[in-house]
């Protein structure tokens, strides 16, 4: 048997042209063109792109104006792991895409009509309106009383008819005497309503005066102050010049779902004395109340019971005395309240 013995500079020779051979046919390998590549029939939904980074490839040679990707289905592919923070679009152009399909522009023919009828006609009863374009109305009773200690009836009467943002409103209150004459002393205005604030609002109108028996003109304010304190100032200009102020001021304190207590307070105040009716410079009379409702039918019926206060302010003291009249009254009274 004969034995060949191979030198080690053949075999070193050898590997190293086998390492060069395909690196030699790589490098005859053309450059490749993807512009004529069709890519419409590519199913990239199942395609996880999440962990690739692009950061660092470099595609300025490659064209990709020729390529079909209307058919590609992007609607399941994760891209939440790509970053996009180094790429520059400064210079994609953007004037040759239609975005007709996007919303904006011009609405379709087939749109809703602006007054949601989409072409049904109305019928008998014509256009409907919207709520905040109907005239209301409503009337409230806040007192319908008797007083026991003083025979009398006291009411006040609210009603308004209007919108939201205007309203005509009537109110009048006052007593009347059970026993003697059954005299009648009463004050009703009209006036314009307008909301001044979210809370407060305002009135301007016409008002009468039996006890005085003058007409005058009269402004105000009404509103909730802080803690929820039903609060009204309203002013009235006489015909001979004198002007009354009266302030008052509600809270309901309730105590549950129907029973509430209510107490009360009234001012009034005079320009100017007026003998004749009693009247004096300044404050003249004070009026509280505390009443106990009892809150039914929805909350529109509330008879109640309760106690009344009355006393003279300042000149009129002395003024009743002179006229044998009371200075400070008190009584139970008993009455309903409501609104419809």
């Amino acid at each position: 048997m004969k034995i060949y013995k191979v030198s080690l500079p053949f075999i070193g020779m050898s590997s190293l042209m086998l390492l060069t051979l395909p690196l030699a046919n790589a490098a005859e390998m053309p450059i490749m063109d993807h512009s004529s590549m069709d890519m419409s029939g590519m199913d990239h939904s199942n395609m996880d792109m999440s962990g690739m980074d692009h950061s660092s490839m470099d595609m300025p040679d490659m064209d990709h104006s020729s390529m079909g990707m209307s058919g590609m289905d992007h609607s399941s592919m994760d891209m939440s792991g790509m970053d996009h923070s180094s790429m520059d679009m400064s210079g994609m152009d953007h004037s040759s895409m239609d975005m007709s399909g996007m919303q904006g522009g011009q609405a379709p023919a087939d749109a809703r009509s602006p007054d949601y009828s989409n072409g049904v006609p109305y019928g008998r009863y014509g256009k409907p309106m919207m709520m905040g374009d109907m005239p209301l109305w409503g009337v409230s009773v806040d007192d319908l009383g008797y007083q026991f200690d003083d025979d009398q009836i006291n009411y006040e009467v609210g009603a308004w008819y209007g919108l939201d943002e205007r309203r005509l409103s009537l109110r009048s209150e006052g007593s009347v005497q059970t026993k003697g004459d059954k005299e009648i002393d009463s004050l009703t205005s009209l006036s314009y309503w307008k909301p001044l604030s979210i809370f407060w609002n305002g009135l301007a109108g016409v008002a009468y005066d039996t006890e005085n028996d003058k007409p005058a003109i009269m402004a105000g304010i009404e509103g909730t102050a802080p803690y929820f304190i039903e609060t009204d100032a309203m002013a009235y200009l006489y015909s001979d010049g004198q002007v009354r102020l009266d302030l008052g001021a509600e809270y309901e304190w309730r105590l549950n779902q129907h029973w509430v207590v209510i107490p009360e307070v009234e001012l009034t105040a005079f320009s100017k004395e007026d003998s004749d009716n009693h009247i004096t410079k300044g404050f003249n009379e004070l009026e509280a109340e505390v009443r106990l409702t009892y809150e039914t039918l929805s909350r529109q019926l509330a008879p109640y019971v309760g106690v009344s206060y009355e006393t003279a302010l300042g000149s009129a003291r002395g003024q009743r005395r002179q006229h044998n009249e009371s200075i400070d009254s008190s009584s139970l009274t008993t009455g309903v309240k409501f609104w419809f």
